[in-house]
């Protein structure tokens, strides 16, 4: 009988029964005024006049009004580059103990994302949040007495200039609670190699000596975990090593376009939970089992703004031009695409994070992630977003029955002159690629009337190339993007694109 199991079951439903259903409006009118009090005297509330804000009727229209928008090269080139010059209350008080390394989707260098002691405790808080909610999840009680594998980055975080430096996933896991330690695999000692592949090949050898209930990670790199642990023990499947494994967290990503990959390497179905841990902090979490959507976590130190999605508030190179308009909690409408800014406890002010969201229950909050800002495809008047861009997919999976877990597309100026959409599928199918082009091409003619206007004009068709799905992991590889937070570039741009086809070629 599981004893212990039992007892952590209970105290979770008493925790979580006690818990009254928060106001997600009022705790953003609370975050905001605490944000605005405790970063007043920094030399960036001193800039914007934080104290007159305070002073004001209203203070999400005056700190709309006062603060712009920044996205990070903005932030870092205006403010936090300062950080590394040694000095000190910046645009949070005193100096941040960490920073987040975040190469994202886009380049090689890291964006370098202060994380400070604030933030880690507001992370810890909205990860006790989402262990309370596993209550509402109807889990057996033997399931709170098994281990969970946290596939992030590495936990041996680098010292500089008075702060550690490393992925957000390494700096979380490096801050979990001393009772949670006995429960988190792969342990401290293998969580520190810092080559992806040589920890997964501990992982691997362990594998037999763990008792996994739950799996935590980016879907693209649990799957190669799971990969090589079925393949170094000649396995069918996970449950095979893990029979209690019923559990798995995502994050970071939809989980959409890896659901039919990641369930063949299963034995049996598993709860999925959506989370949202970005570097500039934990946005979102799953907390119901009625819904694939995630609730902000609107009482844990990010204040949340939202800018509708429309190319005429979007500049070229992904930022926000200063006339979008932005909406509060209380504004915001269902089932549209809004773009993601948010101002933390690390000194993030109105911050374009880069994803696109939507609602889809306001009361409570509850959004899905829709796709990245600069993987919004309007080059010649399509408006493709990423989400239409997963549905294509899972479109193309069930009409070749196949599996597609990585593509990525360019609108690309061809010999002759055209504008094509250019797609590179990560499958195994072997059919015919203008088949599948034209499959694509219908489903995304009927899914979205301004692809099919830009059809009918500047866009001249689409072509499509079938790789292995190795070379999308190979070019993260080479990009040094291997593990981790990273993510798959969806949409790539002319000149980044010519590098991946003479790669890929």
């Amino acid at each position: 009988m599981a004893i212990l199991g039992n007892i952590i079951k209970g105290v979770i439903g008493i925790t979580d029964t006690l818990s009254a259903e928060p106001n997600h409006k009022v705790n953003q009118e609370k975050v905001l005024k605490k944000l605005l009090e405790t970063a007043q005297q920094t030399q960036f509330g001193e800039h914007y006049n934080f104290n007159s804000i305070l002073k004001s009727d209203n203070l999400s229209k005056s700190f709309a009004e006062k603060v712009p928008y920044f996205d990070y090269h903005q932030m870092n080139e205006k403010w936090w580059h300062k950080l590394h010059k040694g000095e000190t209350d910046v645009t949070w008080p005193n100096i941040p103990s960490y920073f987040a390394l975040s190469s994202g989707t886009t380049g090689k260098k890291s964006k370098r994302i202060p994380v400070t002691n604030e933030m880690i405790e507001a992370i810890r808080s909205s990860g006790i949040k989402q262990v309370l909610s596993l209550n509402n999840f109807d889990l057996p009680a033997d399931f709170f007495e098994k281990e969970i594998m946290m596939l992030g980055s590495s936990t041996d975080l680098q010292e500089k200039n008075n702060h550690l430096e490393g992925e957000i996933s390494g700096i979380s896991a490096s801050n979990i609670p001393f009772w949670f330690k006995g429960y988190y695999k792969p342990g401290e000692e293998i969580a520190q190699i810092d080559d992806w592949d040589e920890r997964v090949e501990h992982i691997a050898k362990n594998a037999k000596n763990w008792d996994i209930g739950a799996l935590s990670g980016i879907p693209a790199w649990i799957e190669l975990m799971m990969q090589k642990v079925i393949e170094y023990h000649n396995l069918n499947n996970i449950h095979e090593i893990w029979p209690n494994l019923q559990v798995y967290t995502s994050g970071g990503v939809a989980f959409g376009p890896y659901e039919k990959s990641f369930k063949a390497l299963l034995g049996k179905p598993v709860t999925v939970i959506d989370t949202y841990l970005a570097s500039e902090g934990y946005i979102a979490t799953q907390t119901r089992p009625e819904t694939e959507a995630m609730q902000l976590n609107t009482e844990n130190g990010i204040y949340f703004e939202f800018v509708p999605m429309h190319p005429d508030y979007i500049k070229e190179d992904g930022s926000l031009k200063n006339n979008a308009p932005s909406l509060t909690l209380k504004e915001v409408e269902l089932d549209k695409d809004y773009i993601l800014v948010i101002s933390t406890v690390s000194g993030a002010w109105r911050y374009l994070i880069g994803d696109t969201i939507k609602f889809t229950n306001i009361e409570k909050a509850e959004i899905k992630i829709t796709g990245r800002t600069k993987f919004f495809l309007n080059t010649v008047g399509s408006q493709l977003s990423v989400n239409k861009m997963d549905d294509a997919i899972k479109h193309l999976e069930e009409k070749f029955s196949t599996q597609i877990t990585e593509y990525t597309i360019c609108a690309k100026r061809f010999e002759d002159d055209e504008f094509y959409h250019s797609w590179y599928l990560g499958t195994k199918l072997n059919a015919d690629e203008k088949e599948i082009a034209n499959a694509l091409d219908k489903f995304l003619k009927d899914a979205n009337k301004n692809y099919k206007v830009a059809r009918n004009k500047a866009l001249h068709g689409v072509k499509v190339k079938i790789i292995p799905v190795e070379k999308f992991h190979e070019w993260n590889d080479k990009n040094k993007k291997k593990g981790g937070q990273v993510k798959m570039a969806r949409v790539m741009k002319e000149d980044k694109f010519a590098k991946w086809e003479e790669f890929v070629n």
